[in-house]
């Protein structure tokens, strides 16, 4: 176990607050306490002597003995004070039941932050404010105001609503389902989820994580946490708040702010959580990761004495990332042997509706046997020749004789009952539903995925970071927050690649840089007769007041030498025309690129307040607002995560060369996002980074254009 051990295995708890009130938190913590637990109850209250039956003590300052976890349940305006007895009294846990903190306004935020304070200064580990308590079966410590104790099991669960705590409990206890150790998180003032699933990691007695989460205050910290534990340890998360409302909401009850949907999707997946949409999913998925070895691939095998559920299990099958198994010849051969000619030997197997349980088990042995097979669902429905009891005891032993996953769907009813708890006590899960066991087994798939990820460091790059930070300085001087293509500095400081280009702010300096672009344009591209290429320029208005440029006519592409200095004068117009009052900085006059053979991408990012910086990829141009084709990850990011950002979009093909296209550089796109992820990494000033387009060819990439927002008071 990790430092919080003691506050799952106390001694000795004190309840500050302890009232015999009828109805009141202080009688019910208590009382709770003293139903099953194995240590000794302190209460604490300066105006009675006795407690339930308890000797009190006036003040947690003059309790004789040591305290290992106190629990706080005294109104908010005094609530602090008996912290700060807590750390007097050397006591390390302390749990603040009290509500009135930072859910109540700017007066209960300044509580919530000297709370905070006291914490620290006597280095306390403690849970809440607005906290429903916590429990820990392993003592029969049920320290909260809860009307339901947990069943003693293998699952440790975190909530950061309390109410959702009492139903889920009571949800759980209806169907045998038990806990280790169950923390309502409330305010997280002090201890939040990290520090729970580390512990939880490192406890042998936590088979399975999960949690109820309305947000995530360090998401950089949560990902690093969570990736060490999901390599032993699975965690399953509801994470609500995902659409604007629901955020909302959560801010309120909380006072959490909830980031953004993109963020959350992208830091959990790299943090290798499974990330779950219901109560009913999160303890389908947390009874099969507890109870079932992992399967070595995705494929499954199906057994059923139903055409119709069996049908359906396959297109459930179908919609998940698992496939059906192909059955080797010897399988088949045992299967034409040991069923009868009706049966269908090919997966799905159907031993129809007249089996019974030995025929079951020879078409089940026959399938865990097979080497294609991965994982295996039992489907049964009831007939006058199966009995349920009998052939739970089959899949029982052949499970552990074959030791491959198995999920079983009993589609009955009272029928069912027993059977599933024959199963259920083994670890092998049951559902009425076959999609639920589907969904059951491809989240077993997936968590073997999440272990067998090898996790590289993000790569540093050698860059001019002092380049980048004057290139910024210089924004932060000129007053503004907003950067175009004057910023092109920024990215050749980090290494990533941009067309020859010059801002000017004339039109004779405009020919000039079109001359030496164009000559040294030539100069390269001159073929094997002697001849240079025609020479044309793109040209742009440069403004931090017009971000858009091309809605304004402010992008002039194919722009021959002759006619460049026109070309100045006509780009400055628009923009005067567009908004009189815009900072003109000049006009960038930029190499032309040969776009024949290239895809236009973008790679981006935006500062989430949780996450931090949020990269995107994805097709870029005018098809980035059309096509929404998309990915995302939390920086900063390594090779792999770079390259699966590639993979995630649909658009991928584009680049790999589809239709007889021929693939572009995408080594240089890695590297791109890489570099990117380090700038913005480098620079907690970006807010927010488009590069768009990053011209992809099959010789390399270079990002066209650049547009960042920054914060100035960070530089």
């Amino acid at each position: 176990m990790g430092e919080l051990a003691s506050m799952f295995a106390p001694d000795r708890v004190a309840v500050i607050g302890a009232s015999e009130q009828q109805g009141s938190v202080g009688r019910a913590i208590t009382e709770n306490l003293q139903a099953d637990f194995d240590g000794d109850v302190v209460p604490v209250n300066p105006n009675a002597d006795r407690v339930l039956g308890i000797d009190c003590v006036d003040d947690i300052t003059a309790v004789a003995e040591p305290v290992d976890v106190a629990v706080v349940v005294v109104p908010a305006s005094i609530a602090i004070e008996m912290v700060e007895g807590c750390g007097e009294a050397g006591i390390e846990n302390v749990v603040v039941i009290t509500a009135g903190f930072s859910e109540a306004g700017s007066e209960g935020a300044a509580r919530e932050r000297r709370l905070k304070e006291v914490a620290a200064e006597y280095d306390l580990d403690l849970v809440g404010p607005n906290s429903l308590g916590v429990m820990s079966t392993g003592v029969g410590m049920n320290a909260t105001f809860g009307p339901e104790n947990a069943q003693p099991g293998n699952i440790s669960f975190m909530s950061q609503s309390g109410a959702f705590v009492t139903a889920v409990l009571d949800w759980a206890n209806d169907r045998d389902v038990g806990f280790k150790d169950v923390v309502s998180l409330g305010n997280k003032a002090v201890l939040d989820e990290r520090d729970f699933i580390d512990e939880w990691g490192s406890d042998p007695d936590t088979d399975v994580i999960l949690g109820y989460l309305e947000g995530i205050d360090d998401g950089e910290g949560f990902i690093r946490t969570a990736r060490e534990v999901t390599q032993e340890t699975p965690i399953l998360l509801v994470k609500s708040g995902r659409t604007e409302a629901g955020a909302s909401a959560a801010a309120s009850h909380t006072g959490t702010m909830a980031g953004s949907e993109e963020a959350y999707e992208a830091g959990l997946e790299q943090a290798g959580v499974v990330r779950v949409e219901t109560v009913q999913e999160l303890f389908d998925f947390a009874g099969i990761l507890s109870g079932q070895p992992l399967p070595e691939d995705e494929s499954v095998a199906i057994v059923s004495n139903a055409g119709g559920p069996g049908v359906m299990t396959t297109d459930a099958v179908g919609d998940s990332g698992l496939e059906l198994a192909s059955f080797t010849e010897e399988t088949l051969t045992t299967l034409g042997d040991a069923l009868p000619g009706g049966a269908n030997i090919y997966n799905p197997v159907d031993v129809i509706g007249d089996a019974d349980v030995e025929r079951f088990e020879r078409a089940i042995d026959a399938a865990l046997a097979d080497p294609n097979v991965g994982a295996a669902i039992v489907l049964a429905c009831p007939t006058a020749t199966l009995g349920f009891d009998e052939l739970a005891e089959t899949v029982v032993d052949l499970q552990d004789e074959h030791r491959t996953p198995v999920a079983v769907s009993l589609m009955g009813g009272d029928s069912t009952r027993d059977a599933q708890a024959l199963l259920s006590e083994v670890g092998i899960p049951t559902y009425f539903d076959p999609a639920r066991a589907v969904r059951s087994l491809d989240v077993l798939s997936q968590y073997r995925e999440i272990r067998e990820r090898e996790y590289e460091e993000p790569k540093r790059f050698d860059v001019d970071r002092e380049r980048a930070r004057e290139i910024l300085l210089e924004a932060k001087h000129s007053d503004t927050n907003r950067l175009g293509v004057e910023a092109m500095g920024l990215l050749e400081a980090y290494g990533i690649p941009i067309p020859d280009g010059e801002i000017v702010d004339s039109p004779g300096d405009a020919r000039a840089a079109a001359e030496r672009i164009l000559d040294e344009t030539d100069a390269a591209d001159e073929d094997s007769d002697g001849e240079a290429a025609s020479g044309e320029v793109v040209m742009k208005i440069v403004s931090p007041d017009i971000l858009h440029k091309s809605d304004i006519g402010g992008v002039e592409v194919g722009v021959p030498l002759s006619e460049v200095e026109d070309t100045y004068e006509d780009l400055v117009t628009r923009a005067r025309n567009y908004q009189s009052d815009a900072k003109i900085l000049g006009v960038q006059v930029q190499e032309t690129l040969d776009l024949d053979a290239a895809t236009e991408t973008i790679v981006g990012m935006n500062r989430d307040p949780q996450f931090g910086p949020l990269l995107l990829f994805g097709l870029g141009g005018i098809f980035v607002e059309v096509l929404e084709d998309t990915t995302v990850r939390v920086a900063p990011v390594s090779d792999p995560e770079a390259r699966a950002m590639i993979d995630d979009i649909d658009s991928a093909p584009l680049l790999r060369g589809a239709r007889g296209r021929e693939p572009v550089d995408e080594d240089g796109i890695v590297e791109t996002i890489q570099r990117l992820s380090q700038l913005v990494t480098d620079f907690p000033a970006i807010l927010e980074l488009d590069i768009n387009p990053l011209v992809a060819t099959p010789d390399g990439v270079s990002a066209v254009d650049v547009r960042l927002t920054i914060d100035q008071e960070e530089l």
